[in-house]
């Protein structure tokens, strides 16, 4: 008797190298892709974010790799956001957004008698070093995981409106866990923080345009000696804060007072309509497309 022979559309061999069974599509659905990416870029992050010298650096470079990686071989698209052209061009648009927010945000509470400063005096050019080593593995790989990852999925899933919600939230959940943070300052973050960023990726869809904002606002903290998320920097000034909290922020830095929470949204807005015009805002069918 004749074995009849296999379909060539079936069979176990079929699932596995054609990537057609279950859990390939699983995986490359948008929830499977973003967590894939968050848990190897997660890890990275984990391992250098606190290294010495250029680990932190080091450590942004494996993270864009790793991200690159999930998004060619686990989801199956391209990566224009990382891979575009004029990534250095995004990078100091972006950052000069970032340095204008803070140090206007600055300027604002020491005009109103919130802050004042003194000069620290110690070591220029390490101080800097170590502040733009750190913040470079910081901003990548924290915009890798929320805007890169997390808020292309979601908006695949539901729209840039969810998206955008969701990736907030979870923003400032994350930094709950921080010196000084309360229910006050985890709504600061999603909204200055959280949503400023989500709206910039929106309208800018770059990576280096979200990474440059976030690094010159983290780093020009720094150098400020104002505690950036309720860490304590050593930078190139020492600030002491002055009247309420709600002016200056307390304990958990600038980024609680409401000053840049006022400035933040506004610039939001603005980069929210922006992108609408350039049709950078999807709802859950285009987005599903």
């Amino acid at each position: 008797m004749s074995a009849r022979p296999r379909s060539a559309g079936s069979g176990p061999g079929r699932d596995r190298d054609g990537g057609g069974g279950r859990s390939g599509r699983i995986v490359r659905s948008p929830l499977g892709w973003m967590l894939a990416g968050v848990v190897g870029v997660g890890l990275v992050a984990g391992l250098t974010a606190t290294g010495p010298g250029p680990v932190p650096v080091l450590g942004a470079v494996a993270a864009v790799a790793v991200y690159c990686c999930v998004m060619r071989r686990v989801a199956r698209r391209s990566t224009p956001e990382v891979t575009g052209s004029g990534a250095g061009r995004e990078a100091l648009l972006g950052g000069g957004i970032g340095l204008g927010f803070i140090l206007v945000s600055a300027l604002v509470v020491t005009a109103f008698g919130g802050y004042s400063f003194s000069w620290a005096g110690d070591g220029f050019v390490s101080v800097i070093w170590s502040a733009v080593a750190v913040q470079i593995g910081a901003a990548v790989t924290e915009e890798l995981l929320f805007r890169g990852l997390a808020l292309q999925a979601l908006e695949k899933l539901w729209g840039s409106g969810a998206a955008i919600v969701i990736t907030s939230l979870f923003f400032g959940v994350a930094h709950l866990g921080a010196p000084g943070a309360n229910v006050l300052s985890g709504v600061a973050i999603v909204l200055e923080a959280g949503v400023l960023l989500g709206a910039a990726f929106l309208w800018r869809r770059s990576i280096w345009f979200v990474v440059g904002l976030h690094f010159a606002w983290n780093t020009t903290q720094e150098l400020l000696g104002i505690p950036v998320s309720g860490h304590t920097p050593e930078g190139l000034f020492t600030v002491d804060v002055h009247g309420s909290a709600v002016l200056n922020g307390g304990d958990f830095g600038l980024e609680t007072s409401i000053v840049p929470v006022l400035i933040g949204v506004a610039l939001a807005v603005s980069m929210l309509v922006l992108a609408h015009r350039n049709d950078g805002i999807k709802t859950r069918r285009r987005a599903g497309q």
